[in-house]
């Protein structure tokens, strides 16, 4: 298709050399060869005037112009896709679909996992792609490439949607022949235990529960920084280390594993975890209908569920 001389399949070559800045590498997320890909790249240039990437020693620079373009001709194709995907209704029976996700290990156990298990009665050819946590994924989903973020509130872009799916309360986890859980749990005893936490991605920064923590002023002496929140538990089991953490996540380690909970012994707010998705999404109906399994499984795994009752019955 052609709009005012331009092949519009050509801003989605744009889109991608722009973003990859090499062509060989764009070559391959559009499958097609290397000189297609170089081909294309001239005809951009030519339809433009500009230069669009610069090469320079081995890398390739976008030129200003170019620059300005990037995110115009991303709107545009997260747009086009929104009316493709876009349907007055959506029947999951029949549906194939792949939709996106970006969330941490501990929202996918918590929330995704039992979707996961709602698609395969309820729409079996839909698919879900999950991404971790990432800048590069975040752009991703600024040009419509990822349907839904799952993240906790202040991590939202004020430029899309959103909607809380649940709110988390935070508990003490350690194992279970750990003496502190003998009798009440203190606000010293955590603080002069050994723990646990968890820093999440390329800058390894902390998660909320270690965010919180320093803003109320607690300090506490890490013992294990773990990649993720999945490690957390063999870090504690065998070890008088303790670990914050999320109250459903700490439902399924201590109904797998020789863990023990308590209440979090201090006043501390609870995580609100919302889901955004792109503003041209707001009329997807697949995605409403997505938004809607998911606030389902979170009702189900709901929080008051988690019973601190070994504790209890510890130092009862």
């Amino acid at each position: 298709m052609r709009l005012k001389g331009l092949d519009l399949n050509l801003l989605v070559a744009l889109d991608v050399l722009l973003d990859e800045r090499s062509v060989s590498r764009a070559a391959e997320r559009l499958h097609v060869s290397q000189p297609a890909a170089s081909a294309a790249l001239g005809r951009l240039r030519d339809y433009f005037h500009d230069e669009l990437l610069v090469l320079h020693g081995k890398r390739m620079i976008p030129t200003s112009y170019a620059q300005s373009l990037a995110p115009e001709v991303g709107r545009i194709l997260a747009q086009v896709e929104n009316v493709i995907s876009m349907s007055a209704e959506f029947d999951p029976a029949r549906a194939e679909r792949l939709f996106r996700l970006m969330a941490s290990d501990y929202i996918t156990t918590v929330l995704v996992t039992p979707v996961a298990a709602m698609l395969e009665r309820l729409a079996p050819s839909v698919k879900l792609d999950i991404r971790l946590p990432e800048d590069a994924v975040l752009a991703e989903f600024e040009r419509g490439e990822i349907d839904l973020i799952l993240v906790p509130e202040e991590f939202l872009s004020p430029l899309h949607p959103a909607e809380l799916m649940f709110e988390e309360p935070h508990v003490v986890l350690g194992w279970r022949e750990n003496p502190i859980f003998e009798r009440e749990v203190t606000v010293e005893a955590v603080l002069e235990a050994g723990h646990v936490s968890v820093t999440l991605g390329p800058t390894r920064g902390p998660v909320f529960t270690g965010r919180q923590l320093e803003k109320l002023g607690h300090r506490r002496r890490i013992d294990v920084f773990a990649p993720n929140f999945a490690a957390v538990p063999w870090f504690l089991i065998g070890t008088n280390r303790l670990a914050v953490m999320q109250e459903r996540l700490a439902k399924l380690f201590t109904a797998a594993l020789p863990l023990s909970v308590a209440p979090l012994p201090m006043e501390f707010p609870s995580m609100r975890l919302m889901a955004q998705y792109h503003s041209a999404r707001e009329k997807d109906q697949g995605l409403k209908w997505l938004r809607g399994l998911l606030h389902n499984a979170a009702n189900d795994t709901a929080a008051g569920d988690v019973r601190v009752a070994s504790h209890a019955a510890r130092i009862s």
